[in-house]
């Protein structure tokens, strides 16, 4: 138990051989990050502002939007810091803080997208009951535990992260996870493993039901020319952002367990956050484009301002 009394600082390894082009990474990833600021802030307040827009999908992706800013949170102001730094560690308190922000930021993307799923499966599979299905009630419910359950599940990680004896102080990234602070661990427990085996297997059941969902709109849509515009303005955007979503996390994931050391430290770098560099800005984008209503009203008020400001000079 030594240890854990000498270990309250990790050391973050991934910056080694940033030291060259420290300033030119620094304003890059600040303007990605200022870039993520304002399309997801663009959606979120034109939602919010339009009472025309207060439905489930609109919602749900408001919800998505500011999950995209939850995460980034955890990561992009720290990495900034580091940037610039000579030295890059972090806290044990602050390695476990960020781990669950993170984390729970995917696992949340995961149950709003599967929220969204399930939206246009009712509208477009079962329109005539889907009034009285997505309710307001009912959509404040699915939202609460779509935050609710990813907190949850990644709090009980981050106790059971917490509570092990750890036998090293490297993290191997440019952030910390759970999986790489509990493979610092003195010895394997049987909580390490049942707990992140269970999280994974529900979130892959996620990834079930929205197939399955698909699935059943693809086949509804083959028979109505209705239903198939329906599909290519509301529900391209979601699976666009669901391939997005699960290929940077699953490609970081397989990466994380199973890539190679020999690949530069800038290509490794790159790979660790891409998920939380392509996600936040695609998703918005995507929606922001593609969805009429949103689109008409942000075009309407930044002509509006560009009007006004004709008219006062």
């Amino acid at each position: 138990m030594d240890n854990v009394s000498v270990i309250t600082v990790f050391t973050l390894s991934g910056f080694s051989g940033t030291e060259n082009y420290r300033v030119t990474l620094f304003v890059l990833t600040l303007l990605c990050y200022c870039l993520i600021w304002l399309v997801n802030l663009t959606i979120i307040v034109t939602i919010i502002s339009d009472k025309n827009l207060h439905e489930p999908m609109y919602i749900f992706l408001c919800n998505l939007c500011f999950n995209g800013l939850y995460g980034t949170a955890g990561f992009y102001p720290k990495f900034l810091y580091d940037i610039l730094s000579t030295t890059h560690v972090i806290s044990y308190a602050g390695c476990l803080a960020q781990g669950f922000v993170l984390h729970s930021s995917v696992c949340a993307e995961f149950s709003l997208l599967a929220l969204m799923a399930y939206d246009r499966y009712v509208a477009i599979c079962r329109p005539l009951v889907y009034h009285s299905l997505m309710t307001k009630q009912r959509v404040c419910i699915f939202v609460f535990f779509a935050w609710l359950i990813p907190f949850y599940l990644l709090f009980m990680s981050t106790i059971t992260t917490a509570t092990s004896a750890l036998c090293g102080s490297q993290i191997p990234r440019i952030y910390c996870i759970n999986w790489l602070i509990s493979n610092l661990a003195c010895s394997a427990s049987v909580a390490k493993t049942v707990i992140p085996a269970f999280n994974y297997t529900f979130y892959f059941g996620h990834a079930i039901f929205i197939f399955w969902t698909y699935v059943h709109l693809i086949k509804t849509c083959q028979s109505s020319k209705e239903n198939r515009r329906k599909f290519m303005q509301t529900c391209v955007p979601h699976l666009f952002s669901l391939t997005v979503v699960i290929a940077s996390f699953f490609f970081d994931m397989l990466y994380m367990r199973f890539g190679s050391k020999e690949i530069p430290q800038s290509v490794q770098n790159f790979m660790a956050i891409e998920i939380f560099l392509i996600p936040p800005i695609i998703n918005p984008l995507m929606y922001g484009f593609k969805l009429t209503q949103i689109r008409n009203r942000v075009l309407n008020f930044i002509c509006g301002k560009n009007s006004a400001f004709r008219s006062k000079s």
